[in-house]
């Protein structure tokens, strides 16, 4: 590929990228008043300065695409708090720790925005993607902490963070910080300060906790 050709995939790329931050700010906006769904891409993307055909091209996928977005967006702002510290020095129950604290951080500031994904995630339809990115936030948080795991391990460590994660995010949301600092603690307790992930976990559990936990942060309980 031709200089010009990288150039200008580059400047096409960032520019998607742009556009897709400013749409997302956009849907931050207007969620808790609209709620998360079709039409709020649509919105967005009006307020956002975008045609309808730039914003098919961008989000085929709709409020879907814009949760993925957010998602991301929370492990971003993770990962920025969590640069402050040298995973080296921390044994892995700290590690682990650390990285849900700054993953709570990163999404308290949407609470009310959290509360109206919630309720389109938990559609029977959208459950494979709150999936999904619970996992890719999971992944993110291990990686993180340094762990090279490529066998069994790699799937069931992210599997057993991924069910603290949706539980203690609900916890928070629902009670407040200090609850969910106390159910993060007995949390990582019951997984034997995560020595012994062999133990291994069914599929359906974490499907099950995914949905109370969505639950939890929509109405508060669970």
């Amino acid at each position: 590929m031709s200089k010009a050709a990288q150039d200008g995939n580059q400047t096409e790329r960032s520019w998607a990228d742009e556009a897709e931050q400013r749409v997302l700010d956009e849907a931050v906006r207007l969620a808790p008043a609209a709620g998360w769904n079709a039409r709020l891409t649509e919105r967005a993307a009006q307020a956002a300065g975008l045609s309808p055909g730039e914003t098919q091209l961008l989000l085929p996928e709709g409020a879907r695409d814009l949760a993925a977005l957010l998602s991301r967006r929370h492990d971003a702002a993770a990962l920025r708090t969590l640069a402050a510290l040298d995973p080296g020095t921390l044994k892995i129950r700290e590690k682990i720790r650390a990285g849900m604290v700054a993953r709570l951080d990163a999404v308290a500031a949407d609470a009310e925005v959290m509360r109206a994904l919630a309720a389109f995630l938990a559609f029977p339809t959208n459950l494979a993607l709150a999936l999904r990115l619970t996992w890719e936030s999971a992944d993110v948080l291990w990686r993180w902490a340094g762990d090279t795991a490529t066998d069994e391990n790699h799937y069931s460590k992210r599997a057993i963070l991924s069910g603290i994660l949706v539980s203690t995010l609900a916890v928070d949301m629902a009670s407040g910080r200090a609850s969910a600092l106390t159910h993060l603690d007995a949390r990582i307790d019951n997984v034997m300060a995560f020595e012994k992930w062999k133990a291994g976990i069914k599929p359906m559990d974490l499907a099950s906790e995914l949905v109370t936990a969505l639950a939890k942060m929509r109405y508060g309980r669970g």
